[in-house]
């Protein structure tokens, strides 16, 4: 009879942990569900816990919150950048820590590559920004305004620290080089964009030619001279 009840007892506990995980992987999806999960279960569902305790007016719950999601799901960098925003909004340094840890993990994380643009912006570390815009300009996720924007803080003159960077990262890597012909010719300041293609071809980049042309069609919405000019140096840069 006692070992009956013990095997009926386990079976509720099995039970109970089996709804309490999958309320809680609905969370994910259903915020609402969040609050709904038992604090010690809480996963994915303590990311929503994390964001409405920073929408609050208790900063140092949100940043306890965070740490706790970060003990629980270490490796996202979606949950680092959490965790330095509430740091941040409490007035913790460790928060430039935090986010520099997120940004070494989440290359794709927009969010966290436009905070560190924005701090590399801030200590005058225009070579940083520049990798990190090239970041943001291979992210589909990333805003078009928010590029156009940023862009001419980071390039200059020819020969700045910000190009240079960036040139280099070009030429380094083959698949930079889609993005940055598609979608630098829409947003980035277009002197330093024929610059940067310059500045690549130096380094031994190659580029499609078909990629090329139409990236020069579309610089020619916003400059038509450099685009012209462009046209022309395209059979010593393809």
């Amino acid at each position: 009879m006692i070992g009956r009840l013990i095997w009926i007892a386990a079976l509720i506990a099995v039970a109970a942990v089996t709804s309490f995980a999958q309320l809680d992987r609905q969370a994910r999806y259903s915020p609402h569900f969040a609050s709904s999960v038992p604090e010690r279960f809480r996963a994915f569902a303590q990311a929503h816990i994390v964001a409405a305790a920073i929408d609050g007016d208790d900063d140092e719950l949100a940043v306890a919150e965070a740490r706790r999601l970060v003990a629980r799901r270490p490796i996202p960098a979606e949950h680092l950048r959490l965790l330095a925003l509430a740091q941040f909004n409490a007035g913790q340094p460790a928060a430039t820590t935090s986010i520099q840890l997120a940004a070494q993990r989440g290359w794709r994380d927009v969010a966290t590559q436009e905070a560190m643009l924005r701090l590399a912006l801030g200590i005058g570390d225009n070579g940083e920004a520049a990798r990190r815009y090239a970041a943001l300009l291979q992210s589909k996720a990333s805003n078009k305004d928010l590029l156009v924007e940023l862009g001419p803080e980071i390039f200059g003159a020819a020969g700045d620290e910000g190009s240079e960077v960036f040139a280099k990262i070009i030429a380094g890597d083959v698949r930079w080089k889609g993005a940055f012909l598609n979608r630098g010719a829409q947003v980035m300041p277009a002197d330093a964009f024929v610059q940067i293609i310059r500045a690549s071809a130096g380094r031994g980049a190659r580029f499609d030619c078909n990629r090329l042309r139409s990236a020069a069609m579309i610089l020619a919405e916003r400059d038509a001279e450099l685009a012209q000019e462009l046209k022309r140096d395209a059979p010593d840069l393809c």
